[in-house]
């Protein structure tokens, strides 16, 4: 006699439940995550301390996430853990930004994790008008609008100074570096292509 309310499909090993399909779905979003941040497996694994062959696992489906796993690749990718999972997001449009420090600037994350393009509001500290501009060089591409105070900009061996309203957008393939243009602080708002998120900002924690 059949029990009631029993179903031969519900038999535990019968067919994934809810959580199964979310943990096999991880495998992809990991990879896809990865790329769209142009990372590879050995800077991903100075990152979260995970072995280049459990990341590469996880990637491909061979090995389960664990929880531990998990958190560590939120934290370096800066993301929820149900933006990990892909679990239902709430329909709430609001950002709530964690500000964070790096090399004496305020930075405010603007964004979510949207593919390969990353807003920030930065507080440029207070700059001596005689010292140099530090610049570097990286692939990508930024944007930057001057909210307050005045920037200088420095691409190569040119220097610009930005007013409040004026905003300038460069291939970061050349040597570029912006600080405020006096010992006020200046604020701007900066768009980050993936690849200039990821130099500028890779070694900050959430």
């Amino acid at each position: 006699m059949m029990t009631q309310g029993w179903d031969p499909e519900l038999e535990p090993g019968s067919q994934p439940d809810e959580l199964e399909r979310s943990l096999d779905a991880v495998a992809p979003r990991l990879r896809a995550l990865r790329q769209r941040r142009g990372a590879t497996l050995a800077e991903l694994s100075e990152r979260t301390g995970i072995s280049v062959s459990t990341l590469s696992r996880l990637e491909s489906g061979g090995r389960r996430p664990t929880l531990d796993l998990l958190m560590r690749l939120a934290t370096a990718y800066r993301v929820s853990l149900d933006d990990l999972v892909g679990a239902p997001q709430i329909a709430d449009p609001r950002v709530r930004p964690k500000p964070f420090y790096r090399d004496g600037k305020a930075i405010i994350p603007l964004t979510r994790d949207t593919p390969g393009l990353h807003a920030y509001k930065m507080v440029l500290p207070g700059h001596p008008p005689e010292s140099p501009v530090p610049q570097r060089t990286h692939g990508g591409y930024d944007w930057i609008y001057v909210l307050s105070g005045r920037v200088r900009l420095a691409l190569g061996d040119e220097e610009l100074v930005l007013e409040p309203g004026e905003a300038a957008e460069f291939d970061t393939r050349v040597p570029h570096g912006m600080v405020s243009a006096s010992a006020e602080p200046a604020e701007v708002l900066n768009l980050l292509s993936a690849q200039g998120e990821r130099v500028h900002l890779r070694t900050v924690e959430a």
